[in-house]
């Protein structure tokens, strides 16, 4: 095929980029996108559009010769999957194609299988070949997660010692005795901890695994973490957890619409075995930085909870920002101070009004070691073509993260199935103006 061709041709560039930070392959052969595709990057970064309309686009994986997989949420030509193939390397596909009955969020490369899940499974295709979509039926990985209408996505991903671990997110606000009633108390204990609300470790080569009977419940006390990714460099599993809603409309008397604005924080987690995080119990107030008691429990807005009774984030965002993907860079295609950070996609807020909805952008988290080792920064903005868009007016949300084989990072967006591919030219041109 003429690009595994075109990637043996370019090897030695390949060779000098990775000694220069220059980009690992010519960089007039990418067609950059006028204004990056609407994208504001920082300087000496430029976009192309890969594809402009996809389906309702979610999580993304690249194998090693670059083409790209994008799972959907909902069938596009009666299909799941979106096989996206840029042959000459100029940044656009020019050959899409569709197969798979299974649409959801989570999908990855591993080992010579295409890994996706759907609300209650997930399953895998092996890849042979040069062909862009794989002739094998699907194996079933794993199935018998519980059914649930909210929370339901299975994302996941996979550590280097063969195993592969699973969102099973909560499929509830805050466990509410009367679900997201005004004053309702949370059950006690939550019956949702029992098999979800936390991450899932299975096998990742064993077939026909079932939650109850192959599952190791790995952490628990976590609402939904549509977002997480196994950092190969500190060897640890990290979530980015999507925080509770309605803290004022549920309970005025402790909370203003501008604390349900702010409040809870989003998340970011380091997960070790047997951690518990908290919910439904507690939640994170980033402006008090402490863990306080949920009021479905006991709490007032002013209480904290017991010191080490549950783990603390190692960041923490405003509330309600939707974090849905999480990326640990890799490659030195970026420069230096790039490498081994976290690149993390928030899809936007619907529930801040009357204050102005946030998230729907990109933010990079500097790494040393374990924790981050600096703030958050914004590295891609601009997605939903405007500064405040309302509930569901956003043009662009950007939903899924992956690292191509040359280093150069591709986002997705869930609106109209937009896919970009983020490249580090050095120069002075963040805007591509």
């Amino acid at each position: 095929m003429y690009h595994k061709k075109l990637s043996l041709l370019l090897l030695p560039l390949f060779i000098l980029a990775s000694c220069t930070q220059q980009p690992p392959f010519p960089a007039d052969a990418v067609t950059f996108s006028e204004n990056n595709g609407g994208l504001t990057l920082p300087d000496g970064f430029r976009a192309s559009v890969v594809a402009d309309s996809i389906g309702y686009a979610r999580h993304l994986t690249v194998d090693d010769d670059g083409d790209i997989y994008v799972v959907l949420r909902e069938p596009q030509n009666g299909k799941g999957i979106a096989a996206l193939r840029d042959q000459d390397n100029d940044g656009n596909a020019e050959q899409i194609e569709y197969f798979s009955e299974f649409t959801d969020t989570g999908i990855r490369l591993h080992n010579g299988y295409l890994y996706v899940s759907t609300d209650s499974s997930v399953h895998r295709y092996q890849m042979t070949g040069d062909d862009l979509i794989p002739s094998a039926e699907p194996q079933t990985v794993i199935s018998g997660f519980p059914d649930q209408s909210s929370h339901a996505a299975k994302s996941f991903t996979f550590d280097e010692s063969g195993n592969i671990y699973v969102n099973v997110g909560a499929p509830s606000n805050a466990c509410q005795q009367e679900s997201r009633t005004k004053g309702s108390p949370g059950m006690e204990p939550c019956p949702h901890l029992e098999r979800q609300a936390g991450i899932w470790k299975f096998s990742a080569d064993s077939l026909n695994q079932t939650q109850n009977e192959d599952g190791q419940r790995y952490a628990t006390g976590i609402r939904n973490a549509v977002a997480l990714d196994w950092n190969e460099t500190t060897d640890h599993l990290y979530v980015v957890q999507h925080g509770r809603d309605q803290l004022n409309t549920l309970w005025p008397d402790y909370y203003t619409a501008e604390d349900n604005a702010a409040l809870p924080a989003e998340e970011f987690f380091l997960v070790n075995e047997g951690d518990n995080f908290g919910w439904p119990y507690a939640y994170y107030d980033w402006q008090k930085d402490q863990k306080m008691v949920m009021p479905e429990y006991g709490g007032d807005g002013e209480t904290p909870v017991e010191e080490g009774e549950y783990e603390d984030p190692i960041m923490a965002f405003p509330g309600h920002w939707a974090p849905n993907d999480l990326l640990f860079y890799t490659h030195n295609h970026f420069p230096e101070r790039y490498v081994n950070g976290a690149f993390i996609a928030f899809h936007g807020s619907w529930n801040r009004a009357p204050e102005p909805q946030q998230g729907y952008k990109v933010v990079f988290v500097p790494f040393s070691g374990e924790t981050p080792s600096g703030d958050y920064e914004e590295f891609a903005t601009g997605f939903p073509g405007s500064e405040s868009p309302q509930p569901g007016s956003a043009e662009h949300r950007p939903m899924g993260l992956a690292q191509g084989p040359d280093g150069t990072l591709y986002i997705t967006d869930s609106q109209k199935g937009k896919v970009w591919r983020v490249v580090y030219t050095g120069s002075e041109t963040g805007t591509g103006e």
